[in-house]
């Protein structure tokens, strides 16, 4: 089929399931409300901003918002407040959007792929550059860009093998929409190897942006306050950005834990807010004694699990642990920021579904700051371990604290590219 086809059909079908995805934004707005508020502005229906977009910057959820930040800070700093407009695409990157940068920016959800949308979006927008965070490609979007003239970069870029392989089913298809793009910068020079594989034509490896997030030092403070709440000699660790099935995983390791040390403190912290009700009735199911974040102050002497069920406190939750499991690694999801608790010299564990982390996880492997596990008991085995012996866990999170200061600087290349792409013909 030739690669005009497959635009027409890709956008065809788009169309068609239109309908469908209202109604799927409406029954995930039965546990999270925020799928079912503004829907117009998924279709293009924004205000046109007091002044001009100096950039427009994409980033789809939690994860990439929060990497996201600064980069948005930096353009702020450059442009002036209200000239940089950030999209994503769920309820909970939009809330991190503006819990953390408030009225600096202008925020909205970004715009379907349908080309009267993306028109829409547009004409009222009218950005002078655009930036898409790690592997959102959109056809009809970056072949609208391309017709305006208005440079396209697609920043902290990944592309994990099982992607790669889906795209080169589509070659001729994934060779054009990359064609659109002004530059790549990718995160590692396999990413960078992958897209031009694929006949992007542009790319230069700048480094994985998330190694330059700084931890937010009111939340540090507030991870040394949780801390003190809790127990400063308690061991404490913490099952962060959970999945399904992860829970109870984390919840059957907890149980063998506490055979080994009875006062130790699971922090489980679900990725998805709208599952933290379900989580709190696992724990209460699993008889181990639980209480939420939100009912904090409370008596934690004879608590077994904290549960997190609060947004933009990861890096608190984080500093109050002693031992980092990571989630979306032990369920076929891909993996989460595993840079985070190594920046914090957390000594790191994982699953072995890492596909969207796979060079981090190599660097925290190699260097020895991090450790894969298989199953529950694996993970009961090797938190035990750590906590058997403090001083080896925390050389192991040194090496990790370490490993991401040596690999800081993407962020300055980044900045580096944005003229570049400005000045591209």
């Amino acid at each position: 089929m030739e690669t005009a086809d497959v635009r027409i059909l890709y956008t065809v079908l788009l169309y068609l399931i239109t309908p469908l995805v209202i109604l799927r934004l409406l029954w995930r707005s039965r546990r999270q409300i925020g799928y079912r508020q503004r829907i117009c502005e998924r279709f293009g229906y924004v205000p046109k901003p007091p002044q001009g977009i100096a950039v427009w910057v994409h980033a789809v959820s939690v994860g990439e918002a929060l990497a996201a930040l600064p980069l948005i800070r930096q353009l702020i700093e450059t442009h002036g407040a209200n000239r940089v407009w950030v999209t994503t695409t769920t309820p909970t990157g939009s809330e991190r959007v503006i819990a953390n940068l408030g009225d600096q920016v202008l925020h909205s959800y970004a715009p379907y792929d349908l080309p009267a949308a993306v028109a829409r979006f547009l004409d009222q927008a009218q950005p002078q550059q655009v930036i898409i965070m790690e592997t959102e490609l959109w056809p009809n979007l970056f072949s609208a860009l391309r017709a305006r003239k208005i440079p396209l970069l697609i920043a902290n870029a990944r592309l994990s093998p099982r992607s790669f392989k889906g795209y080169s089913r589509v070659s001729s298809f994934a060779r054009s929409v990359l064609a659109d793009t002004t530059l790549i910068a990718a995160q590692s020079a396999l990413d960078g190897q992958r897209f031009t594989a694929l006949g992007a034509r542009h790319v230069e490896v700048t480094g994985n942006i998330k190694f330059d997030i700084d931890p937010p030092q009111v939340q540090i403070s507030a991870g040394q306050q949780l801390r003190k709440l809790i127990g400063p000699d308690r061991p404490i660790w913490i099952a962060a950005s959970t999945h399904a099935d992860e829970e109870l995983a984390a919840l059957a390791a907890q149980e063998r834990i506490l055979n080994n040390f009875p006062d130790a403190l699971l922090i489980l912290v679900p990725r998805h807010p709208q599952r933290f009700d379900e989580v709190a009735r696992q724990i209460r199911e699993s008889g181990l004694a639980g209480v939420r974040r939100s009912a904090l102050p409370a008596e934690l002497d004879q608590m077994q699990v904290l549960l997190g069920d609060s947004l933009g406190e990861m890096w608190m939750y984080l500093q109050a642990s002693d031992i980092a499991f990571v989630g979306g690694s032990l369920v076929d999801v891909g993996g989460h920021n595993v840079l985070e608790p190594a920046a914090l010299a957390r000594p790191v564990l994982f699953g072995p579904h890492m596909h969207n982390f796979l060079a981090a996880r190599d660097l925290l492997l190699a260097c020895g700051a991090a450790q894969e596990i298989s199953d529950a008991a694996a993970l009961a085995k090797a938190v035990i371990n750590g906590f058997s012996a403090p001083e080896a866990a925390q050389a192991m999170g040194a090496k990790g604290r370490e490993a991401v200061h040596c690999n800081r600087g993407a962020l300055a290349k980044l900045l580096a590219c944005l003229p570049q792409i400005q000045a591209a013909p």
